[in-house]
């Protein structure tokens, strides 16, 4: 008797504890990992007392992962030219789909929807935050990764370092070590400066900015063990960059010092990096006619969306 009276009281209060803590993510904007399998945008706490913005929409397996470029949040995701569907969006009619903000990723003029860390960061750390926001949310696995320019870097290591929760990836122009490969060690000084960009400026309005430790994420990778055979389309910009070099030096967004005619070093470089990861796994998909500069996901997003479609179809 006095047991069941004990536990009666255990219940009531768990459930008034679980009401508590409720109320208490409500109010903070963070979402327990048991709602990861509804359409939301919250935080998670991935533990180390810390918290990250993840989106999740649509519902089927395997689910896509959206991983952005540098400094870019998920919004990058919905973000296209007028009249065109986003990525997300169009991701979510066939299967369940999620984008994050990694820390020092702005959204417009607001800072980080994601807790601050210390910069630079590493490939390696961003795929450690993946990995634990991935477990906190409770995110079937294996997935179907999708990374854009430094996002491609970082769902290859992923793939790397986790081989059974990775089933398929799509690299969208993807940031790789063949850059640096491609380049003698005069170039790679100019070019490692105009991969983080001029970001003097911004860093005193946001500490906190991403900034990437280019030369420790590429050896990182190198360092990681191959990835196994899944299902791989390559998407790679054939709109060349050098002509824009002087207008982005104009307007401050490069610094004064890169050579005028340095993008045109980087298109030939460019050009043999992304060949090479086309040889990453047996049957890969090689499709370089995007009609694009380097974000394909806004300017074409139908041809990323088709590719990713493929994919997951690829995968089930």
């Amino acid at each position: 008797m006095s047991f069941g009276a004990n536990r009666i009281v255990s219940l009531g209060q768990a459930r008034v504890r679980a009401i508590s803590l409720a109320l208490v993510l409500a109010a903070a904007n963070i979402v327990p990992a048991q709602s990861a399998g509804e359409d939301f945008a919250g935080l998670v706490d991935i533990g180390g007392g810390r918290k990250m913005y993840l989106e999740c929409r649509g519902s089927g397996s395997p689910s896509v992962i959206l991983v952005a470029g540098l400094r870019a949040s998920a919004d990058d995701w919905t973000t296209t030219m007028p009249g065109k569907p986003n990525v997300f969006s169009a991701v979510a009619a066939f299967t369940r789909v999620c984008a994050y903000d990694r820390p020092g990723t702005p959204v417009g003029e607001a800072p980080s929807r994601s807790d601050k860390v210390v910069q630079p960061t590493t490939a390696a750390d961003a795929v450690a935050d993946l990995h634990a926001l991935m477990v906190a949310a409770g995110i079937a696995t294996p997935a179907v990764l999708v990374g854009h320019s430094y996002g491609g870097l970082i769902v290859r290591l992923y793939a790397s370092t986790y081989p059974d929760e990775v089933s398929g990836m799509v690299l969208v122009d993807a940031l790789t070590e063949g850059l640096r490969e491609a380049e003698t060690q005069e170039e790679w000084a100019i070019q490692r400066t105009l991969i983080n960009g001029d970001i003097r400026e911004r860093l005193t309005l946001y500490p906190a900015l991403e900034q990437l430790d280019t030369d420790r994420s590429f050896d990182q990778l190198l360092a990681g063990a191959p990835i196994k055979p899944m299902p791989l389309i390559v998407l790679s910009a054939d709109r060349p960059w050098g002509p824009q070099i002087p207008a982005l030096i104009a307007n401050g967004t490069l610094p004064p010092d890169i050579p005028p005619d340095f993008a045109y070093v980087t298109d030939r470089a460019q050009k043999q990096a992304q060949a090479k990861l086309a040889a990453l796994v047996p049957g890969a998909k090689d499709i370089t006619d995007t009609n694009s500069g380097h974000e394909i996901h806004k300017d074409q997003p139908q041809l990323v969306t088709d590719a990713i479609r493929e994919v997951v179809d690829a995968v089930r």
